[in-house]
């Protein structure tokens, strides 16, 4: 019987890994991927929707695209996890695995934040990106704010992105004079682990009049009153609320008994759960590293180096880096990119490369080869 393999989420972790491990070890494994959704989108897509330089459907990849060997990919929803016996059961039945990883990504929990609707005044799904992308269009005057929940959550720098975008389209539009634009972060700047990206963040906040509230976050969203209410018991005027919900693991991984304080507990370096033979990888897993898809695709690249370790009879070895490039839209067309290193060094670092062009070629790439790599598409 070929080793059996089930990766619950067809995610950058979970498409990394099951590409990987078909690379390595084709036909002789048998790598169920199980996706409840019928197609794939980057995150940074969901600003191209919003602010109207892509519709949804452009956006879409559909997962029928993926083809490889050795795997078989299912569109099924996850109802519960067995850890201990490595035993998944959706709607569909029941999946035995040998070796099980947990890679379903964060969820958005709006019922600690009254006043946050999924799919309508946030833009981290795509369903709310594309409806707040007419909102955002007929805006023109009052205040406008990009509201965090809480932390941490996915895509750090997706707030500041899309607070300087907006500057760009309100002046494209002759309104800007009209509205104002506050970010709400309960972090204390906008990249913490590199100062000098949060300083030309900041510094480009200054130049466009957006103001920052640092080490707050949004408690709720009072649409009657056009207020927003924040953790310090202040309250502020907003016109345009553009949310990006708490985030915590799923539910259903919740159920299961394997997070503590909202996300799965795993040993950072090896990204093994307390259970044998399962590992978490992710925005749902506490590695302590930016939940970010380029660091669920190193995460992945780590776990199937050790499941082909285990499979030839040997000691895992690999360990997780937690390092990872994240490319920033710093508005006027410009891309900026910082590498941002977690486990390295005595504490997390940070290198930030000004915008130039031959970044914005570099991110476009980035899309383009993993369009190919998981889906087949060049």
């Amino acid at each position: 019987m070929k080793p059996r393999i089930v990766i619950l989420g067809a995610g950058f972790g979970g498409l990394e890994l099951a590409t990987a491990l078909s690379e390595t070890h084709g036909d002789s494994l048998a790598v169920t991927l199980i996706e409840r959704s019928d197609h794939f989108v980057f995150g940074f897509s969901k600003l191209d929707v919003l602010f109207g330089k892509r519709t949804a459907d452009a956006v879409r990849i559909s997962y029928a695209t993926v083809v490889k060997p050795g795997v078989r990919l299912v569109r099924e929803t996850v109802t519960a996890i067995d850890a201990a016996n490595r035993r998944v059961t959706t709607d569909a039945g029941v999946h035995d695995a040998d070796y099980l990883v947990i890679a379903l990504g964060a969820d958005y929990d709006v019922s600690q934040t009254p006043g946050v609707v999924l799919g309508d005044n946030e833009f981290y799904t795509l369903e709310g990106a594309t409806r707040m992308r007419d909102v955002v269009a007929r805006f023109d005057r009052g205040a406008a704010v990009v509201g965090l929940c809480g932390a941490p959550y996915k895509c750090p720098p997706a707030p500041s992105e899309c607070a300087l975008l907006l500057h760009d389209q309100l002046e494209k539009r002759g309104v800007r004079g009209a509205c104002s634009i506050a970010i709400v972060s309960p972090l204390s700047t906008p990249v913490p682990p590199s100062p000098e990206t949060s300083a030309a963040l900041l510094s480009a906040f200054a130049e466009r009049g957006i103001e920052y509230l640092a080490s707050t976050r949004v408690v709720a969203v009072d649409r009657a009153r056009q207020v927003i209410k924040l953790d310090n018991g202040t309250e502020r005027p907003c016109q345009l609320f553009l949310g990006i919900p708490k985030n915590r693991a799923p539910d259903v991984v919740i159920a299961a008994g394997l997070t503590k304080d909202g996300w799965v507990t795993i040993d950072p370096h090896t990204l093994e759960t307390p259970f044998a033979g399962v590992w978490a990888i992710g925005d749902l897993a506490n590695t302590g590293a930016p939940k970010a898809g380029v660091f669920s695709e190193v995460a992945a690249k780590t776990v199937a180096a050790n499941i082909g370790a285990l499979l030839r009879g040997e000691t895992p070895t690999a360990k997780y880096p937690g390092s990872g490039s994240c490319y920033i839209e710093l508005g006027a067309e410009r891309i900026a990119r910082v590498d941002v290193d977690f486990f390295s060094g005595p504490k997390p670092t940070g290198r930030f490369y000004p915008p130039s062009i031959a970044l914005r070629a570099d991110k476009e790439q980035f899309a383009t080869t993993r369009r190919a790599r998981w889906f087949g598409q060049r």
